[in-house]
């Protein structure tokens, strides 16, 4: 209301008396409050103090960034959410502490390093070369003062040269590197039978007593969590489309100013017989498949057709179109090959091209040399971009003002009658559930989650269209009496109890084979199926059951001599059984390609561990006092 009678009184007598009154309250109260917090002590580190002002732009900074973050999602209740005063403070201690650290240990940070670092930094380089213009802009644009940039960089550099005289003392052996190559890329095969507890799910009875027992047992895994219903504005950039003329000039100027995104690359479209090539194959081998390819190469350069020969002979994915490649430009093929198929003409055909997938031949059916579309081709396009883009602005303008003139205690469905305007409600949801009808991120559901009843979001965008948000309804977490979820309990006892009996079975099964039982007879005598994985290694999924870590380590523990697991895998598809089959070692010649990449990773996470141990071991020994609670600061 105050922003609304500001706009319309901005030269009157009135709002000038008002905004003087307003300059001395501010000049008296906060200059004051403000001087006095520069001399508060909010903690000490070893004797040195964080003064409240180092503490308020630690906090702000880190409001302000989170703030960036969030955009219009932001509300100021998700900082105690957050702990982000607990935050600030923390990141404070951590500072002074790894300061006074490296003074004891004779290390800083020059002026030449840091400017060095920041002509270095990618964001402010253009063409290659640090750009001042650059660097200003993006300082300004997330509200940063140099100093207070240097600053991050200076402390960010004096980390480096921590870890640097910490990882003096952090060695890689070879072992150490063979062993995470070996743990990462060895591969198993394994045969499984799975007990599903479908089959069991028949068999189950449901007694009031022990589903009672069940539920009083798992009754939190039925708590009925905190939910909130919405009313709500909506916006629609696409009701103002009859307000938006869009001229020729501003086509032209958009058509002008946006040139490149209308350059189209060089494309040309091509057919390749491909010929197979192991990764680790022999001379020999990559011999016998160069022969079977010239002897293709020759039939293609005598007339023969080439899409055919490519039916008859390519073991690419594309040897059904008659191996037709379609149009592409550079970039999207291997570069050997891309190279040589842009150095042909329409109609020729390339020598042999070798790529890591094996011997190529290429003909080239047809060249779409590199243009700029022009404004008549692109002027539909230019026109809806346009519209589109002053639909959102004009949206974007009315919900401000609606924003603007809302008074702060709002009964949100009169207020949006008296605008000519229509509240929807949702239904109930709680915080991991998308908002019913519109979706929304996870940053969303948090920042209506910690509005109150009755309380309002700013103007909030969502796919495309302006929303204002207000918690109409709030429903607090509780624990449901069994008649209210009866039906779920009992599915979830019969899931459960089905479960339990197919390990039961799978359990059977395994001491049964364990002790000497043909695997495959007694899988036969039960109905079950024997199924078999492919190769698969302990990061990926396991083929056919998915991902189960528990398993795959199961799997790796298993040989030859020792082809049974001491227990059961269960997941929620089921119980199995799993029986080794093979293994498959790691390629020496791709560890040795490979050795220098994983000695890098296990040096960087023992240089992580060894800083988190060394900042938590200066914590302990620190004499930290907290001189100001900083929820209250």
């Amino acid at each position: 209301m105050l922003l609304s009678l500001m706009r319309k009184h901005a030269k009157s007598w009135l709002i000038k008396f008002l905004i003087g009154i307003i300059a001395i309250v501010f000049i008296f109260y906060f200059g004051y409050s403000f001087r006095s917090r520069r001399v508060v002590k909010i903690a000490y580190v070893n004797g040195e103090p964080i003064t409240g002002l180092e503490y308020e732009k630690a906090y702000r900074d880190l409001v302000e960034g989170l703030r960036r973050q969030y955009r219009d999602l932001w509300n100021d209740k998700l900082i105690k959410k957050l702990k982000l005063r607990q935050r600030a403070l923390d990141g404070l201690i951590e500072r002074k502490l790894i300061t006074h650290e490296a003074k004891r240990l004779g290390l800083s940070v020059t002026e030449e390093e840091i400017q060095k670092a920041i002509m270095e930094y990618p964001a402010f380089q253009v063409g290659g070369r640090f750009d001042i213009g650059r660097y200003r802009s993006l300082l300004r644009q997330n509200r940063m003062k140099p100093e207070d940039f240097e600053g991050s960089i200076a402390m960010e550099l004096l980390q480096q040269k921590i870890r640097g005289f910490l990882w003096a003392f952090v060695p890689v052996t070879e072992q150490e590197i063979k062993d995470r190559y070996t743990y990462a890329n060895e591969k198993v095969k394994i045969g499984f039978v799975r007990f599903a507890p479908k089959r069991f799910k028949e068999s189950v009875k449901v007694q009031g007593k022990e589903l009672k027992a069940f539920f009083k047992q798992h009754q939190e895994e039925f708590r009925v969590p905190e939910k909130i219903r919405l009313r709500y504005i909506v916006i629609d950039p696409k009701t103002f489309e009859d307000k938006v003329k869009i001229t020729d000039q501003q086509v032209q100027e958009y058509y002008e100013y946006n040139l490149d995104k209308y350059r189209v690359k060089k494309r040309v479209r091509a057919r390749h017989i491909l010929f197979r090539l192991k990764p680790n194959a022999t001379k020999e081998e990559e011999e016998k498949v160069k022969k079977r390819a010239e002897a293709v190469l020759k039939e293609a350069r005598a007339g023969k057709d080439f899409a055919q020969l490519a039916k008859k002979y390519s073991e690419g994915p594309t040897r059904s179109q008659g191996g037709d490649l379609g149009y592409f430009q550079r970039g999207m093929m291997v570069k050997p090959f891309e190279d040589a198929a842009f150095r042909l003409k329409k109609g020729e055909i390339s020598n042999l091209i070798k790529t890591r997938f094996g011997y190529h031949i290429i003909k080239m059916e047809d060249i779409k040399e590199a243009r700029t579309k022009s404004l008549e081709e692109v002027r539909p396009e230019i026109k809806k971009i346009l519209t589109q883009n002053a639909c959102k602005e004009l949206a974007n303008d009315k919900g401000l003002n609606l924003i603007d003139q809302m008074p702060y205690e709002v009964d949100l469905e009169k207020y949006a009658k008296d605008h000519g305007m229509h509240v929807k409600y949702t239904d109930f949801f709680s915080d991991k559930d998308p908002i019913p009808g519109l979706g929304g991120t996870q940053k969303l559901r948090e920042s209506l989650f910690v509005l109150g009843k009755d309380e309002t979001t700013d103007l909030i965008e969502l796919d495309g269209k302006f929303y204002i948000f207000q918690v109409a309804e709030r429903r607090p977490s509780y624990l449901p009496k069994l008649e209210e979820v009866k039906e779920k309990v009992t599915e979830r006892f019969i899931s459960y109890k089905a479960a339990q009996a197919a390990k039961e079975a799978a359990e059977e099964f395994l001491k049964a084979v364990r002790s000497g039982k043909d695997w495959k007879a007694l899988a036969k005598n039960q109905g079950l199926r024997v199924e078999e994985t492919d190769f698969f290694n302990r990061t990926g999924s396991v083929p056919k059951i998915g991902y189960a870590p528990e398993l795959q380590e199961m799997a790796f523990s298993l040989s030859k001599e020792n082809p049974y697991p001491d227990s059961v895998f269960q997941n929620e598809a089921g119980s199995f059984v799993i029986k080794f089959e093979a293994r498959k070692g790691i390629d020496q010649k791709a560890f040795e390609k490979e050795k220098e990449k994983y000695r890098f990773a296990i040096l960087y996470a023992k240089q992580n561990r060894l800083f988190e141990k060394w900042l938590e071991a200066l914590k302990v020994k620190a004499q930290i006092e907290l001189v100001t609670p900083v929820e209250k600061g």
